[in-house]
């Protein structure tokens, strides 16, 4: 006994219909294989009401027509088919989505009828009534493309050939004769284009091309506003899947590959911008291209550093949001000359908490820089010159105290300490801080001058167990402890007692207008005495 393989034609043209997963493959076949005859200009007409679709080319028109309706055997060239390998099935899904179809080249002319076609009938091939015309004109009936106007130019966005769609030309902003950027750079992959090669606005997203049609297509990549890596695969050397031809045979190797030449590709370009642009402009525009593509080993020796790395510190505060609202950059990118000569301190800090803020205190108090040291290499220069300060680095102490009490808020118990002023030392170094609050491990040292109670936003983020920030707690403890503080250096009864009833707009009721009181102010809220006089 023997088998065989064996081909049910009849169920393999009933079947073939549902090949293909988009309606509008339709459209990219045929534009196809008018690129493929050497067309410099495809026009195309839709009409969705009549649901008619007429493709014209200028290529070099059809040289057997038989070559339509026979499937899987490519009607190419032997180096064509070589070079893109194509499946010669492209031109049925044109049976299956119209009832009528037909098709004019070289003075010759079929008019099909699409399920006699396809149950095996003949087809007169006889001359045209239009004569000889450069290229071919293939016109479908019946065919539903309902749509297309939108999704046409997205199709052709790195199509080589320029496409008219109903007499207007369709931008083509990703095709290899675009002059975007620097252009394409050949790679082992294919011709790929550098978003920010010129100016640093550097994309991780890429738009991946085989044959002049988008084989990743994600939302993303089908933004005609997005700038995107642009590439261009060789046809010689990748394959897509059979038959629409959107996505690629052993995509996640062949994407890979893909990554790896632009990163490559990165490289070749951020040296050769690194030996032609100062030191500053180069670090400027491309500080972000070598942080995405991981080359920051290109600025080891580069005597600026990156601005994006620095930033000076206002008044430090704990947020419940990672913004870093209290920093702000540098005006100009700092230099080796100026880290190594000490004119420009940077430190390295950990996050704002009630244990660092100390460290906080002690590096805005000597109008030190903060720098993200870990994003550079360990090659970098800059490392010998980041001094790092982490919790229980610097000592407090509150010098010439005046009183300790307990703020008891909507949020956040704490101790509070006045004093004159609050006294930080690390590594020989003194600052003391007269006129700003320090939250460090419960307390809150105030020092003379302080008034505010921002202190309390050093103490916590008023963030909850389930990430819900509270700013109106924040507010009202931040109102209380300034009142607290108040309340603690009241030194004229007179003054305090008028300050407190301001607050409480005793004018606002008619039964206390006019009347006097003697007040008698006890230790505890059950020894005062208050009294109507009249």
């Amino acid at each position: 006994m023997e088998i065989q393989v064996r081909i049910n034609s009849e169920g393999a043209l009933r079947n073939q219909r549902y090949a293909f997963t988009d309606r509008f493959t339709l459209v990219s076949e045929l534009l196809q294989n008018a690129r493929r005859a050497g067309a410099t200009l495809i026009e195309v007409s839709h009409d969705e009401p009549s649901r008619t679709l007429r493709v014209r080319d200028n290529g070099r028109g059809l040289g057997d027509f038989q070559k339509l309706l026979t499937f899987h055997e490519s009607g190419w060239d032997q180096d064509l088919q070589r070079q893109e390998q194509p499946f010669g099935v492209g031109f049925s899904k044109c049976l299956y989505a119209s009832t009528r179809c037909i098709v004019t080249s070289g003075g010759l002319e079929a008019d099909i009828d699409t399920a006699a076609a396809l149950a095996h009938a003949s087809v007169p091939v006889r001359p045209s009534a239009v004569g000889v015309h450069p290229g071919a004109i293939v016109e479908l009936y019946g065919v539903d493309l309902e749509g297309l106007h939108r999704r046409i130019g997205p199709m052709c966005r790195g199509f080589p050939v320029p496409v008219e769609f109903n007499g207007r030309l369709i931008p083509r902003p990703d095709a290899t004769d675009a002059s975007n950027g620097d252009g394409f750079h050949d790679t082992p992959v294919g011709a790929v284009r550098l978003s920010g090669s010129v100016d640093g606005r550097c994309s991780v997203r890429t738009r991946v091309y085989l044959q002049g049609f988008c084989v990743n297509r994600r939302p993303s990549h089908l933004d005609e506003h997005d700038d995107s890596n642009v590439v261009h695969l060789d046809p010689a050397r990748h394959l897509a899947r059979l038959p629409d031809r959107d996505r690629l045979i052993d995509e996640d190797t062949q994407l890979k590959a893909v990554d790896e030449a632009v990163t490559h590709l990165w490289r070749r370009i951020l040296l050769h911008r690194k030996g032609s642009l100062p030191a500053a402009e180069f670090v400027e525009t491309f500080y972000g291209a070598m942080h995405m593509w991981k080359h920051l080993d290109l600025l080891d020796d580069v005597p600026v550093l990156p601005r994006v790395l620095c930033d000076t510190i206002t008044y430090p505060v704990q947020e419940a949001f990672p913004s870093r609202d209290f920093m702000e950059p540098l005006a100009s990118a700092p230099t080796r000359e100026e880290v190594e000569s000490g004119r420009l301190r940077l430190v390295s800090l950990d996050a704002p908490s009630d244990e660092s803020m100390a460290d906080w205190m002690l590096a805005w108090s000597l109008k030190m820089v903060v720098f993200d040291a870990h994003v550079l290499g360990p090659g970098h220069w800059v490392h010998a010159h980041v001094r790092e300060l982490s919790a229980r680095d610097v000592s407090v102490r509150a010098v010439g105290e005046t009183l300790r009490t307990r703020l008891e808020g909507r949020w956040l118990w704490a101790d509070v300490v006045l004093c004159e002023r609050v006294r930080l030392e690390a590594g020989g170094e003194t600052v003391e801080l007269e006129e700003d609050g320090l939250a460090h491990e419960g307390t809150l040292f105030i020092p003379a001058g302080e008034c505010s109670g921002c202190a309390v936003q050093q103490a916590s983020d008023f963030v909850d167990s389930d990430g819900h920030w509270h700013e109106d707690d924040m507010e009202a403890d931040t109102a209380m402890l300034a009142e607290l503080i108040h309340r603690m250096r009241a030194s004229d009864p007179v003054s305090t007692l008028r300050a407190m009833l301001e607050r409480l707009n005793l004018e606002r009721f008619p039964v206390m207008v006019g009347r006097t009181f003697r007040l008698s102010v006890g230790p505890s809220p059950e020894e005062h005495v208050l009294e109507l006089l009249g």
